[in-house]
């Protein structure tokens, strides 16, 4: 493999990296924001950000000509992640308002341990000892730290 491959292939690890930094500053800069106002307003307000970022970054890079090869398959199952992902964010929002976000993410960060479960069910992905065990010690941590 070349050196220009395996660098590629490692892309997905600062990605992730830089994905759980931002994570983290948007919980801290929304448990400010939502101060005194609905949780459900305040998660409209970051969706609309949301939306009108992606939509840059898409038209930015040229990919809107991708759209016309979207199967129907494809666009279902992305209409229903978009689905889960407001019911996520509002039930997130509302939980931050109400609780300590030091308490919060990593009851949301549990989310880690039932993807897990699911790519194992639902995408058949291989259960390994690493990931059993990982996925009991996130579990594990995520008691400690709310109790």
């Amino acid at each position: 493999m070349k050196t220009a491959e395996k660098g590629g292939q490692r892309m997905w690890i600062l990605f992730a990296l830089l994905s759980a930094v931002f994570a983290a500053i948007t919980s801290i800069l929304a448990k400010i924001g939502i101060e005194g106002i609905n949780s459900n307003l305040a998660t409209a307000i970051r969706t609309v950000v949301v939306l009108i970022m992606a939509w840059g970054i898409v038209f930015i890079t040229g990919a809107q000509h991708g759209i016309h090869d979207i199967s129907g398959r494809s666009m279902l199952f992305l209409i229903l992640s978009g689905i889960a992902t407001g019911l996520s964010w509002l039930c997130y929002y509302k939980a931050i308002q109400i609780g300590d976000v030091s308490r919060v993410v990593p009851i949301d960060k549990f989310s880690v341990v039932i993807t897990m479960i699911l790519a194992f069910i639902i995408l058949h992905e291989t259960v390994t000892v690493k990931s059993v065990v990982g996925g009991l010690l996130i579990t594990a941590g995520t008691f400690v730290m709310i109790l």
